[in-house]
C-alpha cells in the first residue's frame, strides 16, 4: 500500500514536515509495510518559503526589517535557482509579529516586505516569487512601494504615513524616487485567495476582523482602499481592484498589479507544481492531506482542495485530516475529497488543542486507517 502525505501547516500547531511525521508514524504503527512518500505543501501562505526551500534545495537568509508595528524583526528569505528569490511576505509583516492584544489593521504596514524585496535586488535578483498569506496588514501595499522608493502624498503634498488608517489621505504617489531596477524585475504572487481589493468580498471586509478590525473600522479601512486603488491607477495607469486576488494580504497584491510586471496565480498550483506532486500522486493508492481548518473558503485556493482537484485528474482517492471543520466543509466533498475528519477531541480547547496537535493528528490518523482497512468498511468511492 503506497500513502502520499501532502497536507499543510496546521496554523500555530504544526509546521507541514512535522504534520507529516505524525501522519507517517502513525501509519507505520499500524501498517508497518506501507510504503510512504511524505510531501510538505502550502499555498502561498506561511510556510511556502520553507517548502520550496526544501524541494529546491535553496538557500535562505536573515534580514533585519521593519516589522508590521514599525519596530525591526529578523525576517527570511530564499534564493532558489540561483536567480529566484522566494520572500513570504508574513515573515517581514505576518500576524504572528502582532501581539493579539496589539492586532489592529489600521496601524500596521509592509515597510519590510519592500526592504527584504531591496535586500534581493542588492544581491542582483530580479526575479521573485512573492507568497502573500498571512499578513497583519490592510495598508494595500503602501508601505512595500514607500520603502522602494515611491512617496505617497497627502493633497498638502507632505508624505504619508504608510499604514491602513491613512489611505483616506493619499492623493497623489511621487515616483521620482522609484528604484530604477524594479522595471527590470518580474513578480510571481502565489495567492491563496481570490478575493477582490474592495468591496463585501474585499480585503477589509473579509480579512480585516481576523486582523483585529472592529465593524467601524472595516468600513474605513475599505473607503481608505478604494481611494488608494484610483491613486494606483491615477499613477500607474492600471485598474486593479476588481482582479481576482488583488485583496490578498491586505491588498499587497493590488500594489504589485498596478506597478509591477506582475502575474498571480494560486499558489497551492505553483507549489504543486514546483515539487512534481502529479508524479508522487500518480503512484499512490492514497494521498492523506489537511491543515489547521477546512470550510467552504478552503474552495478559494487552500492546500488540501488544490491537492484533491490535482489527485481527483489521476483517480487517486484522498483524505483530508484538519484541526476543525468550519461551515460549509462539505463542499470540499465535490473536489474530490472521499472523506474529511476533524482529529480534534470533543470539549478539547483551542489552547489544549494547539498544545496537543502532533498527538491528535497521530490518534486521528489511526482512527481514519481504521475506517479505511477494516474489514466491515465499504471502500470509498
Amino acid at each position: 500500500m503506497k500513502f502520499l502525505i501532502a497536507p499543510d501547516s496546521f496554523k500555530e500547531s504544526m509546521t507541514a514536515g512535522e504534520a507529516c511525521c505524525s501522519i507517517a508514524q502513525a501509519i507505520k504503527h499500524c501498517l508497518p509495510d506501507a510504503d510512504i512518500t511524505a510531501l510538505p505543501l502550502a499555498d502561498g501562505g506561511e510556510g511556502t518559503l520553507d517548502v520550496l526551500i526544501s524541494a529546491l534545495d535553496g538557500q535562505s537568509e536573515l534580514f533585519t526589517v521593519t516589522g508590521p508595528l514599525f519596530h525591526p524583526v529578523q525576517a527570511k528569505a530564499g534564493i532558489v535557482k540561483g536567480d529566484t528569490a522566494i520572500i513570504e511576505i508574513a515573515e517581514a509583516a505576518g500576524l504572528h509579529l502582532v501581539p493579539s492584544d496589539r492586532r489592529n489593521p489600521d496601524k500596521t504596514t509592509t515597510l519590510g516586505v519592500g526592504q527584504l524585496i531591496l535586500a534581493m535586488l542588492d544581491k542582483g535578483i530580479r526575479r521573485f516569487l512573492i507568497a502573500l498569506g498571512g499578513s497583519a496588514t490592510n495598508d494595500g501595499g503602501i508601505g512595500m512601494l514607500m520603502a522602494l522608493g515611491a512617496q505617497p502624498l497627502s493633497p498638502e503634498g507632505q508624505e504619508v504615513l504608510p499604514t491602513g488608517e491613512m489611505l483616506n489621505q493619499v492623493s497623489s504617489l511621487s515616483l521620482d524616487q522609484l528604484d530604477p531596477r524594479l522595471g527590470e524585475s518580474e513578480f510571481l504572487l502565489a495567492c491563496d485567495v481570490s478575493n477582490p481589493l474592495t468591496g463585501e468580498k474585499g480585503a477589509s471586509t473579509v480579512f480585516g476582523p481576523q486582523k483585529g478590525a472592529t465593524v467601524d473600522q472595516v468600513l474605513s479601512l475599505d473607503h481608505g482602499l478604494i481611494n488608494w486603488s484610483e491613486v494606483l491607477y491615477k499613477t500607474f495607469g492600471r485598474s486593479v481592484a476588481d482582479i481576482p486576488g488583488s485583496g490578498a494580504a491586505g491588498g499587497l497584491a493590488a500594489a504589485f498589479l498596478a506597478a509591477f510586471n506582475t502575474s498571480l496565480k494560486p499558489g497551492i498550483e505553483q507549489v504543486l507544481d514546483i515539487v512534481a506532486f502529479d508524479r508522487y500522486c500518480a503512484e499512490a493508492d492514497w494521498v492523506i492531506t489537511g491543515e489547521g481548518c477546512l470550510d467552504g473558503q478552503s474552495l478559494a485556493g487552500k492546500t488540501p482542495v488544490g491537492v484533491a482537484r490535482r489527485a481527483q485528474r489521476l483517480a487517486t482517492p484522498v483524505v483530508a485530516l484538519t484541526g476543525k471543520l468550519g461551515d460549509g466543509y462539505e463542499a470540499v466533498y465535490k473536489e474530490g475529497i472521499s472523506l474529511a475528519l476533524s482529529i480534534t477531541p470533543e470539549n478539547q480547547s483551542l489552547e489544549q488543542a494547539l498544545g496537543l496537535a502532533q498527538q491528535n493528528l497521530f490518534n486521528a490518523t489511526q482512527v481514519l486507517l481504521q475506517l479505511l482497512f477494516s474489514e466491515d468498511s465499504e471502500p470509498l468511492k
